[in-house]
């Protein structure tokens, strides 16, 4: 088989144009980047004229193991195979962050015939939002420290400052540095780089209805505090105006379109360990009124980007999931089971077994909002009859509904069994007790504990004492009222990354909180989250070159 470079480049695409006409916008509602990829205006995101009431599709999947699940593969096929059976869809991704494409994860568009073109342009600038969301990140950094430079006016602690610097890069020498060397004036600190998915700006992107929307959650970002123990805030710099300047295209979604033409709108990518892990509230929204339905994913698995994507996104947009995809592999479930990498294309049903587990947890997860569900079990060719058989027996027997999916060799063709079941999932009246897990007004602990033992499966839940004082601010400040954004490792329930499976009885310790005011939640940080990544030994980009003027190995 091609790769998926190849593929992408022998992809017949249709002029942007033609691809927004499909969904009824017009050629000026259109801001191009070039013949492929546009974003949309305001004037067509505000328009009357789309007024569907499309079904939101919500992909997730199992824990993420180094043998991969294909989510977004998937989310692609799917959208793909909707539309081939003559329902308008659309389908709305994260952008990916260029620090991973260049790391271990290479490029983050599906795959094989189920990807998002031109890949090449998505995976490496696309148009700009990263680099936006740094720049306005960084303003606010440079700002920071020119007001303590100017005299501090607002008497801001230099070692209560939280707010970091971000780069769009996976860059470990970055994790601590020191600023303020260069003049004697200058106020000399520890400061640091998250990479700009981290941001909490992008957070806001993702979460804002529109321009003034957003500038009223740029306003809100704390950034440390005063001397007095004090939060100080955005609009304590008078920066938020500037700062909302500067993403004044980055908050426009971007269409692009899949290998068969279908319209996506890939925008925003927050990190699901820290932030909440969906694309942007403007372009799903936007999606759900032009379409019939709408394909999104939530990033990593049920236990975090699902949970986060109902509890937080889900309630700032008012809508719920019409149905919900658990995307699952062989090879995955066979090594949550126990099996190295290297040992998963042999048959192995006992791993198998032990491995299955984390599926029906994560199953069990979305019957607690309520929602219909469907497993789509993502096939490759080393998977063996009797394996496939022990999975779709196993389904059987838990009523879970299943449905094989091959869309990453055959591309939509490979998509209709699962999206027909879709259709039907969607077609069941919305269950009246399909809401989010927790309320508002509920204490940040018992939010925390329902997530916790609810979702991830704890037995309890711990605090530190740094945390325990961090609840009793909150509260004193009227921040209790927010939205829990959990901070854990993707590839266990637990916030230990090397347990796998399907653990029980287990404790999850709380052991600070980050308050992300503007975008509307407190980050609960369990274990050790890395919020800039390194490279490693072997980076995917040694394989990347261009050659004869064409891009090669960039997956």
């Amino acid at each position: 088989m091609k790769s998926d470079l190849e593929i992408a480049q022998i992809a017949k695409m249709k002029k942007i144009q033609t691809v927004a006409k499909n969904i009824g916008l017009k050629s000026n509602e259109l801001e191009l980047y070039g013949q492929y990829k546009a974003k949309i205006s305001f004037d067509a995101i505000k328009s009357n004229r789309f007024n569907k009431q499309g079904k939101i599709i919500l992909v997730t999947a199992i824990n993420p193991t180094p043998a991969g699940e294909g989510k977004t593969t998937t989310t692609v096929g799917l959208g793909d195979a909707l539309n081939r059976l003559g329902h308008q869809t659309i389908i709305a991704l994260r952008e990916p962050s260029l620090g991973p494409v260049m790391g271990v994860k290479g490029g983050a568009a599906g795959g094989g015939f189920s990807q998002v073109v031109p890949m090449e342009d998505i995976n490496l600038h696309f148009t700009g939002d990263l680099h936006a969301v740094g720049a306005a990140n960084n303003l606010i950094s440079a700002i920071i420290d020119n007001h303590l430079f100017q005299g501090n006016v607002l008497k801001i602690n230099p070692e209560k400052i939280t707010w970091k610097r971000a780069v769009d890069m996976n860059d470990r020498a970055l994790r601590k540095i020191e600023v303020g060397l260069s003049m004697a004036k200058e106020v000399k600190r520890f400061d640091a780089f998250d990479i700009t998915v981290a941001s909490e700006i992008m957070a806001v992107l993702c979460l804002s209805k529109d321009l003034d929307d957003m500038k009223f959650r740029v306003g809100r970002i704390v950034i440390g505090e005063n001397m007095d123990g004090n939060p100080v805030s955005v609009n304590d710099l008078k920066a938020a105006g500037a700062v909302t300047m500067l993403l004044k295209d980055a908050i426009k979604p971007n269409l692009v379109q899949t290998l068969e033409n279908s319209p996506v709108l890939i925008h925003g990518g927050p990190f699901a360990n820290i932030a909440h892990g969906c694309n942007s509230i403007i372009a799903t929204s936007f999606a759900s009124r032009a379409a019939d339905y709408v394909v999104t994913e939530a990033g990593f698995g049920a236990d975090l980007g699902m949970e986060k994507f109902i509890d937080i996104k889900a309630r700032n947009m008012g809508t719920m999931p019409a149905a919900v995809v658990i995307v699952a592999s062989i090879r995955a479930l066979k090594s949550h089971g126990g099996v190295e990498k290297t040992q998963l294309k042999i048959e192995n049903i006992d791993a198998l077994a032990r491995g299955i587990e984390n599926l029906a947890k994560h199953t069990e997860n979305v019957q607690q909002y309520h929602l219909p569900y469907v497993i789509a079990l993502n096939r490759f060719e080393s998977d063996s009859s009797a394996e496939l058989n022990y999975v779709m027996n196993w389904a059987k027997i838990n009523n879970h509904p299943l449905a094989l999916s091959e869309v990453f060799g055959k591309g939509s063709l490979g998509g209709i069994e699962l999206a027909e079941t879709v259709i039907k999932l969607t077609n069941i009246p919305v269950d009246s007790a399909s809401t989010q897990l927790y309320r508002l007004d509920e204490s940040i602990k018992t939010k925390i504990e329902k997530i916790a033992k609810i979702i991830y499966g704890a037995k309890e839940v711990v605090y530190s004492e740094k945390a325990l004082d961090q609840i009793n601010s909150f509260n004193r400040l009227g921040w209790d009222n927010l939205a829990i954004c959990m901070a854990k490792t993707p590839l266990s329930l637990t916030d230990n990354p090397k347990i796998i499976g399907r653990p029980r009885d287990f404790t999850i310790t709380i052991r600070e909180f980050k308050p992300s005011i503007g975008a509307g939640f407190l980050v609960a940080l369990t274990g050790e989250v890395m919020t800039m990544p390194g490279l490693p030994k072997i980076g995917a980009y040694e394989n990347m070159d261009v050659i004869d003027g064409k891009i090669v190995g960039l997956f």
